[in-house]
């Protein structure tokens, strides 16, 4: 059963949770609590009895209008400390945080599901992503240049995000692209690199995105090439395809 408050909610998970802060154990649970604070995402509230870690309190509070009062503690292991990076509700207006410890996911330096290491949040058990080959034609353009043109896309199909056709490296125009420094991760592809597209003396940068080596369940990107509908002009079978 879940508990919520306002646009709050809050649902016991099943995974075994593990989180670490300078190689040493903070937390280890296979009670987590999932808390929606925002609608796009979770975040772990791990039972506090299940914290390794020292958790010290700094004397201050923090108010929230759908949980409550905060106590925010600083977190202590092994000679580490992650300042304010813990919070727990003494008296929730979310009966189901009681006993439980908020740890600031950036703050630590590693999560774990089970023994697989997890990127940037937790993963929402209500996110499906399918990654499907297709024969669809697409072409991929920018001020009239043809950036790409294949008959071999893989669309990504991800829960609350436009579908995202992924194109084979030979079917783009590699002497467009111009590697950039920005990567970024995802707690179900893995970590994307980027590159700059020049067309004659215009340069967009961040134009087009690729996972290496991505996560398990989006494996048939890996190596491909995408583009942004938002930015750029995209047909597929002919169509104008326009992001939802």
């Amino acid at each position: 059963m879940g508990d919520a408050q306002g646009r709050v909610r809050a649902e016991p998970g099943n995974k075994r949770v593990r989180t670490y802060l300078g190689g040493h154990l903070v937390a280890d649970t296979t009670r987590p609590l999932l808390v929606w604070e925002s609608p796009r995402y979770p975040t772990y509230y791990l039972p506090e009895e299940d914290v390794r870690a020292t958790l010290e309190a700094t004397g201050t509070t923090e108010r929230s209008p759908s949980r409550g009062t905060a106590e925010i503690f600083d977190v202590r292991v092994g000679g580490h400390v992650a300042a304010r990076s813990a919070s727990a509700y003494r008296d929730p207006a979310i009966d189901s945080l009681r006993g439980h410890v908020r740890l600031d996911w950036q703050s630590m330096d590693a999560w774990f599901e089970e023994d697989e290491e997890v990127f940037v949040h937790p993963r929402d058990p209500y996110t499906r992503v399918d990654a499907l080959r297709s024969t669809r034609h697409v072409v991929v353009e920018l001020g009239g240049e043809v950036l790409a043109d294949s008959h071999a896309p893989v669309i990504l199909y991800e829960t609350g995000h436009p579908p995202r056709h992924y194109l084979p490296a030979t079917d783009v125009r590699r002497d467009l692209l111009i590697p950039s420094d920005r990567v970024t991760h995802c707690p179900y592809k893995g970590s994307t690199t980027y590159f700059h597209v020049r067309v004659g003396d215009r340069e967009e940068e961040d134009l087009a995105w690729s996972y290496p080596t991505p996560l398990a369940e989006s494996l048939p990107i890996a190596g491909m090439v995408c583009f942004p509908a938002e930015r750029v002009d995209i047909t597929v079978d002919g169509q104008r395809h326009e992001p939802s």
